[in-house]
């Protein structure tokens, strides 16, 4: 569910005609409704209830400072996966503690600020880089919490870009070595294993792989407390898919996946941690565009918008669907016409959808990308020196612009040419 709904003939974001964000703000941009970020965070929290907990927002997602501070609000841990990202976190007002520092190439530097400003714990992803956080611990004389990523060797039967849990993908150690490498940790002074790591994938549609995952967790936790170790945590990632295709089957609900985690590693005894991201963000925000032409071609029509490629990647890079919606209600069972809808960047990769049916629609009509949220404006770029198009927050019957548009000038200040020219 979202709060992108039509009313009296008009899609509103909220109480706000989101056309009225376009007549201010301009097109291409995103918005973000604050009532579906809140709710998403909570059907997580509650599917959890019972449960020694904490629902880390994966902020890779949508990682703005407002929407950072909407889930700091709430009590929301965040998971990071670069320095930058910790320092979002660390603005948004989130404590150290509830920052969980995972990613595969971490560097020294960024080691060092996490141990210095505090963090919840490490999730370590390879024993090169737990010998080198070791040495950045005893170098501040202090010691690191850490979690090790355990591959499970398991199918998220999801998109190969996005799955990480099979043993050819370069995420965490298998997870039949972990029993060494947890023994290697307890060598290392500057480390103090917490709990186990793991995370299959993103966009899953199944609980059965998260099934399997997690009964290896379970059964790893046994093995590494008879060898003496004290797991006190569970990290269990995130991944939850969210509907991207209305009308088709609906990928499981947050307390199904919580009662999952229930049955399967209830009386473990351990804390919960996950790290939902998408599911939480992604039906939370649409991408407004205006189209610029409607060009009649050899066979087929062309809705050429205002939006492109390096302001939603999604459907260049992962073949992704998005439901694209007129901002004025059609008719019910008016005329519908297939469209290819492409943006204006000089690439053919430069492409939405083909053969989509849509509504008639004219120059200086608005669409709506539906399910935007999440890897929408973090994977943007000013490829073509297309700015980066500004995102937009509404509470109620109140908007915000929480990330302005470039100017040009603002773009090419920002290039320093040599001394020597």
């Amino acid at each position: 569910m979202d709060h992108f709904l039509y009313r009296d003939g008009a899609l509103y974001a909220e109480d706000v005609p989101v056309a009225e964000i376009a007549a201010q703000v301009g097109t291409p941009c995103y918005i973000y409704s604050t009532a579906t970020l809140e709710r998403h965070f909570r059907l997580f929290d509650e599917a959890l209830a019972g449960m020694d907990h904490l629902v880390c927002y994966a902020m890779k997602a949508a990682s703005n400072q407002a929407i950072l501070k909407v889930m700091a609000d709430l009590g929301a841990g965040m998971d990071v996966v670069s320095g930058g990202e910790y320092a979002r976190a660390k603005a948004a007002g989130v404590p150290g503690d509830k920052i969980v520092f995972s990613g595969v190439g971490k560097t020294r530097e960024e080691m060092r600020a996490a141990l210095e400003g505090g963090v919840r714990q490490f999730n370590l992803e390879s024993e090169p880089e737990m010998e080198v956080l070791n040495e950045v611990a005893l170098s501040l004389g202090v010691v690191a919490p850490v979690t090790v990523r355990v591959n499970p060797d398991v199918d998220a039967k999801t998109h190969a870009k996005i799955a990480t849990g099979k043993s050819e993908n370069k995420f965490g150690i298998p997870i039949t070595r972990a029993p060494e490498v947890y023994a290697r940790i307890a060598e290392l002074p500057g480390l103090r294993a917490v709990g186990i790591d793991v995370h299959i994938g993103s966009q899953l549609t199944d609980l059965e792989p998260y099934r399997a995952a997690f009964t290896k967790v379970k059964e790893l936790t046994e093995t590494l407390r008879a060898a003496g170790h004290d797991i006190i945590r569970l990290d269990l990632g995130g991944g939850l898919g969210i509907p991207y295709e209305r009308g088709n089957s609906a990928p499981p609900l947050p307390v199904e996946y919580g009662a999952l985690v229930q049955e399967v590693l209830g009386d473990t005894g351990c804390e919960i941690e996950i790290e939902p991201g998408r599911l939480i963000a992604g039906n939370a925000g649409i991408m407004l565009s205006e189209v610029i032409y409607v060009k009649h071609g050899e066979g087929r029509d062309f809705l050429i918008i205002d939006g492109a490629m390096n302001d939603l990647i999604r459907p260049a890079m992962y073949d992704a669907h998005h439901d694209i919606v007129p901002v004025v209600e059609p008719e019910a069972g008016g005329e519908q016409t297939p469209y290819d809808i492409v943006g204006p960047v000089c690439e053919s990769g430069d492409t939405f959808a083909k053969g989509r049916n849509m509504p008639k629609l004219a120059a200086g009509d608005l669409v709506a990308f539906r399910s935007a949220g999440a890897y929408g404006a973090v994977m943007s770029s000013e490829y073509n020196t297309r700015p980066l198009i500004p995102e937009v927050l509404v509470k109620g019957d109140q908007f915000a612009v929480i990330r302005k548009r470039p100017s040009f000038e603002e773009i090419i200040n920002r290039d320093t040419l040599p001394e020597w020219m």
